[in-house]
């Protein structure tokens, strides 16, 4: 599938204002950002198949990454990963929701390829940067810096969104917190998805 763009990308990139760019957009793409998806919607600014990557992006050459609920479509995720860093600058952000392996809806969706855990995002940076568990960190050269990593509960059922909400707020006070609920808990109370904010670690350059 080759890229179709209903956008001058070159000036787009050229201009002064920053370069955000939300994967996966689909119908409701945010004013100011990039839309790009595999189904051409008057949203969608980049019609393009992301498990290509994004060859069409220069190196360096983002700000902002904006992908929810759009990694757990995406057959080779790590490919997607890697891209999505290369194409960042240095300072840039990548803003990412995923779903939890818990979660009871994500088994729903024929499309899906693959649930998240919490150290799903920890096998792309050196063991030093760890938490607690350590995973082993040569599957890839791959280096990202996880500026955030939050669990997010909530529930389509009225009666169960506040107390999970809670629960959220207790889990995430501390990185061993959130080890202790997914290890005993999770299937208890399902988390909803994962929540978290990263950056290219290009220190071994």
């Amino acid at each position: 599938m080759e890229p179709q763009f209903k956008i001058d990308l070159a000036t787009v990139l050229g201009a002064d204002s920053p370069t955000i760019i939300e994967l996966g957009c689909g119908p409701k793409k945010r004013g100011g950002r990039i839309g790009i998806d595999r189904v051409d919607l008057p949203s969608v600014d980049i019609v393009a198949d992301l498990e290509a990557g994004l060859p069409f992006l220069p190196d360096a050459s983002v700000d902002e990454i904006h992908c929810r609920s759009v990694l757990e479509h995406i057959e080779n995720f790590g490919h997607l990963l890697t891209e999505m860093i290369r194409v960042l600058k240095d300072d840039g952000r990548a803003h990412i929701f995923v779903p939890h392996f818990s979660n009871p809806y994500y088994y729903s969706d024929y499309t899906h390829k693959r649930p998240f855990g919490l150290y799903t995002f920890y096998y792309f940076t050196d063991q030093e940067r760890q938490p607690r568990r350590k995973v082993p960190s040569f599957y890839t050269d791959v280096r990202i810096e996880i500026l955030s990593l939050k669990l997010k509960f909530r529930s389509p059922v009225r009666l169960f969104h506040y107390p999970r909400k809670l629960l959220g707020a207790l889990v995430n006070l501390h990185p061993a917190l959130q080890e202790f609920y997914e290890a005993g808990l999770c299937y208890l109370a399902p988390c909803d998805g994962i929540e978290v904010i990263l950056r290219p670690d290009r220190s071994r350059r």
